[in-house]
């Protein structure tokens, strides 16, 4: 029997329905193996040292693991990430992973904008370490159709 892939309901939707929400832990080691798995291996992700030698507070998380961490609810939200039409943001502040108890990358997907024509829907992510906002104008174009 073929697998069917299910997708959220579009004339379900109502603009500032809250789709998805997810925390993801980020620790030392974590840094480690993204840098592993993406060849980034820019010490400012794992050595204090060089991090303040250039003016950082601390090791920063790898910008596109925060991206990834961001879009991950909507993706499991969907079903299918290829319903992914646009992927945009803006990095507003550095994800600092303390040494000792490292940060939690905190995600809200809400509906902001629904396109009945097209049959797409905009998600509008806050995406927070503790109370500060670290992506700004995070948006997911999906199509639902």
């Amino acid at each position: 029997m073929p697998l069917t892939l299910t997708h959220p309901d579009f004339d379900a939707l109502v603009v500032g329905d809250i789709v998805a929400e997810q925390s993801f832990p980020l620790t030392r080691d974590s840094l480690v193996r993204y840098a592993a798995a993406s060849g980034d291996f820019n010490p400012i992700h794992y050595r204090d040292d060089v991090a303040h030698q250039v003016g950082l507070p601390g090791v920063l998380a790898h910008g596109m693991l925060t991206m990834g961490f961001a879009v991950q609810p909507v993706v499991d939200w969907i079903g299918d990430p290829g319903r992914i039409r646009d992927y945009q943001t803006r990095f507003t502040r550095p994800v600092v992973v303390d040494p000792a108890i490292g940060a939690v990358v905190a995600v809200i997907a809400k509906v902001g904008t629904l396109d009945a024509e097209a049959r797409t829907v905009r998600i509008d992510l806050t995406v927070k370490v503790g109370e500060e906002t670290v992506l700004g104008k995070a948006q997911v174009v999906v199509d639902l159709g």
